[in-house]
């Protein structure tokens, strides 16, 4: 620090203990300059004097930069960390008012702003916020559902927030608006409080910490994009995924990983993925390492070929129709028609992926689809007092097509 610095701060402090003794810095303190509010990280459960001297002013204008993840700067950005109406002590007049009043007032001449901490459960738009909240619940007089849970146990709910994300992305993508936003918002808290939960149990054994999975995340993701942050160079996104295999691929080799399985370009795929999932992304990786056709044609004749070839096999199989009784002639020949039909599935999935279309969220969409034409057929036949189950299949029929009729209209309602 240098010596005009250290004597800046001496006269704060000198002066907190004149219009302000209540305020206890000996735990610490931060001293930031306004100018440098959006481009520093301050923990909010310690002291903070925020200063606006010229001098000060001079040497951090146009220096500071907005913190990835954090918009806003200034008082209005203390507003969003610690409240509008959390107090602030004016220096040197020793005034008290409130962040939301400092914010309106931008002519008001204090030379800095000294802003009492928050408690922990109060500091909530901090990074420090849901780990303490995690260890809180999991203490001897915490939460008793939190404290039994093991990684096991939470592992299913990773899962389900995963796919109400999923969902709230969705319905973002489909509707951009305030409300959406903010639930795709909360959705993403829900993903975050599932690292953070699973981050606290590795902490209570000595395993690893926040810390450790932060670091070691941004190490891989400085590893692989070197053409980012090193020396190497990709102009297409095909080219990244290359280098991200090529990268994933010495990295195993420097664990010593000896295994086939270990070594495939497709051994981090996860058997837990949804099955289209798991198919686009070990589909992904294989075009990435090489494995693809050369145009969109040979999928399509592939599509053709395993049509084909599962219209065949569920002849074997004895064309198997669990509606009308009709068994297969075998298990050996269901299993193959089982197996058939996963070609073609599979197949699907790689014209979507080269297609640029989601084969999951196509299905998602189907079955969204479906509801809704169903929901209509529902409708229409309770209006007309049709027996939908001793109904023939022509009534059905024509009820489903007015179904589409009405939702290509623009009738239906896409959330019903």
């Amino acid at each position: 620090m240098a010596r005009g610095d250290q004597l800046a701060v001496e006269a704060l402090i000198a002066t907190v203990r004149t219009v302000a003794p209540h305020v206890d810095l000996t735990g610490g303190f931060a001293v930031i300059p306004l100018t440098a509010i959006a481009s520093t990280a301050a923990d909010p459960r310690l002291p903070l004097f925020v200063t606006r001297t010229a001098a000060q002013k001079e040497a951090r204008e146009g220096a500071g930069v907005e913190l990835p993840g954090r918009n806003g700067s200034g008082t209005a950005l203390l507003e969003r960390l610690y409240g509008a109406q959390h107090q602030a002590t004016l220096l040197p007049s020793g005034e008290t008012t409130t962040l939301q009043s400092v914010t309106a007032d931008q002519s008001s001449a204090w030379e800095a702003l000294l802003i009492p901490p928050l408690a922990p459960i109060e500091a909530l738009a901090s990074p420090w916020a849901m780990p303490w909240l995690s260890a809180r619940l999991r203490a001897p007089d915490g939460c008793p559902w939190d404290r039994e849970q093991t990684h096991l146990t939470l592992a299913k709910h990773l899962i389900e927030e995963a796919w109400e994300l999923h969902d709230a992305i969705e319905a973002q993508a489909a509707a951009p608006s305030v409300a959406t936003d903010a639930a795709m918002a909360e959705e993403l808290g829900d993903v975050y409080l599932q690292v953070v939960l699973h981050t606290q149990l590795a902490a209570e054994r000595g395993a690893f910490d926040l810390t450790d999975v932060q670091e070691r995340l941004a190490k891989k993701i400085i590893r692989r994009h070197p053409h980012v942050f090193g020396e190497g160079t990709a102009e297409t996104s095909r080219e990244v995924q290359r280098a991200w295999e090529s990268v994933k691929a010495e990295e195993r080799a420097e664990r010593g990983d000896a295994s086939p399985k270990s070594k495939s370009a497709l051994s981090g795929v996860s058997r837990g993925l949804p099955a289209l999932s798991a198919s686009r992304e070990l589909q992904d990786r294989a075009s990435a390492m090489g494995y693809d056709w050369p145009t969109l044609d040979g999928v399509r004749e592939k599509f053709t070929e395993e049509i084909q070839e599962l219209t065949e096999a569920l002849a074997a199989a004895g064309n198997p129709d669990s509606i009308t009784g009709r068994g297969a002639t075998s298990a050996a020949t269901l299993a193959a028609a089982q197996d058939e039909l996963g070609d073609v599935m599979a197949v699907l999935v790689n014209l979507g992926r080269r297609s640029g279309i989601d084969a999951e969220a196509a299905l998602r969409g189907a079955n969204e689809k479906f509801r809704r034409r169903f929901g209509e057929v529902e409708r229409r036949a309770a209006e007309r007092k049709i027996d939908l189950k001793s109904a023939d299949f022509a009534t059905l029929d024509t009820l489903w097509d007015e179904a589409k009729a009405a939702e290509r209209a623009g009738a239906l309602d896409s959330k019903s």
